[in-house]
């Protein structure tokens, strides 16, 4: 078998999703063979979820989206896409309101995704200015959540 032919070989592995194939000669023999991985079910565990920093948003948002800028703050921005909780549950209060004191680590809110509730964590010190999102509001990557005044 030339080196023609093997590559024909594995171009026929590759486009049929072949996940192992053995040829066999008098004179050699060949085996090809692909890891297969398995994607875990997702767990609907409540995980921290770092918050994106945005210290100046940019200036091409659409007025839709209308972004709030100030120098003297810091904003703490959607890190994925799902719906804004501020409160572990319709019962509860919420985790900060504007006028609180945030500390690191600190959780702020929860933003669901795909039934997974992710704790939105504080990355910085400080007050909160203004809440920008209402409670069970859909949110986007990189959505404006809190205002912050650092300490």
């Amino acid at each position: 078998m030339d080196v023609n032919e093997i590559k024909k070989l594995m171009e026929a592995f590759s486009e049929n999703g072949l996940s192992e194939l053995e040829v066999k000669d008098k004179e050699f023999s060949l085996l090809l063979k692909r890891q297969l991985t398995v994607a875990a079910a997702p767990v609907s565990v409540p995980q921290p979820v770092q918050a994106a920093m945005a210290v100046k948003p940019s200036a091409e948002t659409s007025e839709a989206a209308a972004v709030v800028q100030d120098e003297d703050l810091e904003y703490i921005t959607s890190p994925i896409i799902g719906t804004f909780y501020r409160a572990p549950n319709p019962e509860a209060e919420a985790y900060v309101n504007v006028g609180d004191t945030i500390r690191k680590g600190q959780v702020l809110c929860i933003i669901e995704a795909m039934k997974i509730m992710n704790e939105i964590e504080a990355e910085i010190e400080g007050t909160v200015v203004k809440v920008f999102r209402k409670n069970a509001e859909a949110v986007e990557y990189g959505q404006q959540l809190f205002a912050v005044k650092p300490l």
